[in-house]
């Protein structure tokens, strides 16, 4: 589509400028958003233009002119080349056009929500497991004693690997995830051992699956066929290892920001816990009002038309979800955190289009479980100290959250 002569450029016109990188939690930065989107649907941040409407984000992520860089992050800062580049530009989220529509057409079957419900009894005895553990302190750690430990498992689980090498996973799963932030070049001799310690694991499981497929995503993963098609060693090698790390990190950070969100809002917690078939909402709302992630980024491939500006090709764009969750001309009352809300649209925290997360069956299933039962089991929780966030520019959360809560006998659960 030729572009009209006369349309200024986004780098043109008078945006307001946003940096909302040493905010201390999304509260802070959504005020830093709110008042950038009463003056302009985009706005100008460290990294490129933002788009900080609803309707915006959710043309961005949807419109093919648009695609996640390949190399994600990496490219947006200054590296296009070397071994961390060669891996993450090779993984499913930096693959667009016919090849990403191809793997997932492949695995789709492996990811709905049928495959996923599987798993729901080891969630459930996993969160249940480490809540118990806490329950008679009346206190805990939501992040050191339930939230970093609660996902492992699970993921574990759904891939099939023993559980005396979940801590071992989780460490390497930790060094990995840097490959995927905005620091990534600082630590490339520790994301280049976890990766290839991963590689070597999932080619190892994949290897004694082959012969003895069981009941677990990875023996749907080598299954999986269409007319003749199936994945590659190196495509089952890059999914499961992506599995493992975009499963672990973001269900820790997000049951932490959900937890605390319903803390500072009692009422909702109280009612929660008395109406526990509010989960679904309940994580739904939270992930609206307080996400881990709050942007997306993107890369325009042509001359793109948005909001009567000229985005023009090349130009790295964040699609700033966060934002679009609290778009008041989407959203009544938007700041205000309502687990009951209704008729709403769906949040954008999951991303839409052809990256709309693969894992949002497990995701939502693991937090509402999660949810559910701190709400039952832990009454009355409330914040006991600070709460700091990482940075909110990439894969955020809080770093601690110390809750207090009444104590319930569980006498009753021994006994039975």
């Amino acid at each position: 589509m030729t572009i009209a002569s006369g349309i200024p450029s986004v780098f043109d016109v008078a945006l307001p400028t946003i940096d909302y990188s040493g905010a201390h939690g999304p509260d802070e930065a959504q005020a830093i958003l709110r008042a950038a989107r009463t003056q302009s649907p985009i706005a100008i941040g460290p990294h490129g233009p933002e788009v900080l409407t609803y309707d915006l984000a959710h043309e961005v992520l949807r419109d093919p002119r648009f695609r996640i860089p390949q190399g994600m992050f990496l490219v947006a800062q200054g590296i296009t080349s070397g071994p961390v580049w060669d891996r993450v530009s090779s993984s499913i989220i930096s693959i667009d056009g016919p090849e990403h529509t191809r793997l997932r057409r492949l695995i789709a079957t492996a990811f709905s929500r049928r495959a996923i419900e599987r798993l729901r009894a080891t969630v459930v005895d996993v969160v249940s497991d480490l809540i118990d553990r806490q329950v008679a302190r009346g206190h805990c750690d939501v992040v050191t004693d339930i939230a970093r430990q609660y996902p492992t498992p699970v993921i574990c689980a759904l891939l099939g690997a023993p559980a005396e090498d979940w801590a071992q996973l989780s460490v390497w799963v930790d060094d990995f995830m840097q490959a995927f932030d905005w620091h990534a070049a600082e630590h490339e001799g520790a994301i280049l051992t976890a990766w290839q310690a991963l590689d070597d694991y999932i080619d190892g499981m994949v290897a004694r699956r082959r012969d003895n497929l069981t009941d677990d995503l990875l023996s749907d993963l080598i299954r999986a066929e269409e007319d003749g098609d199936r994945l590659s060693a190196d495509e089952l090698r890059m999914l499961s290892t992506g599995l493992l790390a975009a499963g672990t990190d973001t269900t820790r950070n997000q049951v932490a920001a959900s937890v605390q969100v319903l803390c500072e809002h009692p009422d909702q917690w109280a009612l929660l816990g008395t109406h526990p078939d509010l989960a679904d909402r309940a994580v739904e709302e939270t992930m609206r009002h307080s996400p881990i992630v709050i942007s997306s980024l993107r890369m325009a491939r042509e001359d793109v038309e948005l909001a009567g500006m000229l985005i023009p090709a090349g130009t790295f764009m964040q699609v700033n979800t966060g934002a679009a969750n609290r778009d008041p001309a989407v959203y009544d009352d938007p700041d205000r955190l309502d687990i009951t809300r209704a008729g709403a649209p769906a949040m954008q925290t999951f991303g839409a289009g052809m990256h709309y997360c693969l894992g949002v069956h497990l995701a939502k299933m693991e937090l509402a479980e999660a949810l559910a039962l701190m709400t039952q089991r832990m009454p009355n929780a409330r914040v006991t100290g600070p709460v700091p966030w990482k940075p909110l520019v990439g894969l955020s959360g809080p770093l601690t959250l110390p809750i207090a809560f009444d104590r319930v006998d569980q006498s009753w659960r021994a006994a039975s």
